[in-house]
C-alpha cells in the first residue's frame, strides 16, 4: 500500500496550512509531483485523493497542499469556514505558499525509506491552480517539469474598467460557489494585488520565460474556462505541448463529494497523460 503523511505548515501569511504526501510502497528514491487546487477549491476536492493514489503507485511522492487563504480551515479542511481568509486571499500570497512548499522538501530530512529525488520536482495545477503554477515555473528553476489541468491564462482577463471600478466602490466582490451555495467575498486587495505585481503576475507577459518543459491539458467542452485560453498559452510558452480532451469539461467528470471508487474516466486520461509527460 502506498503511505500517506499529513503535516501543517505555516504559510506566507502565518496561517498555517494542511499538507499531505502519498508514497510508493517500495522504499527508494523517487521524482516529486506537487499539486496545486484551484479558486474555491481544496486539496480534498472530488477524486484528488484517488488522483494521489494513482501517481503514488505509478512511483511519485505526490504532494497536495490548501492554500493557506483559500478559506477552510485545519479543523476543517474541506468546508469553506473562515470566509475572511478567502476574502483576503490574493495570487502574491499562493504564489509564496508553493514558494514554502517547495523550501519545506528540500528541508525535509532524508532518513525515510522513501526519498524525494530534488533534481525532479514536476507540478500540476488545476484551474487557477494552474496559473500559479505557471508563475513559479517562470521565477523558480527548482521546478523540472510543468503541467497545466484546465489553466486560466490571464489571471485579471474577466475585470473591465466597470467591474474594477463598482469593486473599489464596494470594497468588496461577492461570488457565489454554485456547490456550496455560499456566497464568498473578495476583498478589492486581490484586484490591487494583481495590477501592482504584473512583473510577478502577468502570464501573457511572463510565459516566455518559463524554459521548462510544459504539457498544457484541456477540455473541449470547459464550462469555466475556454479552450482558447489553452492554445494561447501553447503560443506563449517556449518549450509546451497541448493536449485536447474532446468533450471533457473543467474538473474532468470529477465532482465534489465523490463517492465512487475510480477516477471518472476523463480525469484518468487526464492523469495518463500527466504522468507518461513527466516519465519521458
Amino acid at each position: 500500500m502506498n503511505a500517506i503523511n499529513n503535516y501543517k505548515i505555516k504559510g506566507s501569511t502565518g496561517k498555517p496550512f494542511l499538507l499531505d504526501v502519498h508514497t510508493p510502497a517500495l522504499p527508494g528514491t523517487y521524482p516529486v509531483v506537487i499539486f496545486c487546487h484551484g479558486f474555491k477549491g481544496f486539496k480534498d476536492f472530488g477524486a484528488f485523493n484517488l488522483v494521489a493514489e494513482k501517481m503514488a503507485a505509478a512511483g511519485f511522492i505526490f504532494v497536495k497542499f490548501n492554500f493557506s487563504l483559500n478559506g477552510t480551515t485545519i479543523d476543517k479542511p474541506t468546508e469553506f469556514e473562515d470566509l475572511e481568509a478567502f476574502s483576503n486571499n490574493n495570487y502574491s500570497i499562493e504564489l509564496n505558499d508553493l514558494g514554502i512548499v517547495l523550501d519545506w522538501l528540500f528541508e525535509q530530512s532524508n532518513e525515510n525509506e522513501v526519498i524525494a529525488d530534488l533534481n525532479q520536482i514536476n507540478i500540476i495545477g488545476h484551474s487557477r491552480g494552474g496559473s500559479i503554477v505557471l508563475l513559479k515555473s517562470a521565477e523558480d528553476y527548482r521546478i523540472h517539469k510543468v503541467c497545466t489541468w484546465a489553466a486560466v491564462n490571464d489571471l485579471g482577463y474577466k475585470w473591465n474598467d466597470e467591474v474594477k471600478a463598482q469593486w473599489k466602490q464596494n470594497e468588496v466582490l461577492d461570488v457565489l460557489n454554485g456547490r456550496t451555495k455560499q456566497i464568498m467575498p473578495i476583498k478589492y486587495q486581490l484586484c490591487e494585488n494583481y495590477f501592482n505585481n504584473l512583473n510577478r503576475l502577468h502570464i501573457p507577459t511572463l510565459a516566455k520565460n518559463i524554459t521548462q518543459p510544459t504539457i498544457i491539458i484541456h477540455g473541449t467542452n470547459d464550462e469555466v474556462v475556454t479552450i482558447a485560453q489553452a492554445e494561447k498559452l501553447n503560443e506563449w510558452i517556449p518549450n509546451s505541448e497541448l493536449m485536447k480532451l474532446v468533450d471533457a469539461n473543467h474538473t474532468f467528470g470529477s465532482k465534489h463529494p465523490w463517492e465512487e471508487k475510480k477516477l471518472p474516466e476523463d480525469l484518468e486520461r487526464v492523469c495518463n497523460a500527466s504522468i507518461d509527460f513527466f516519465k519521458n
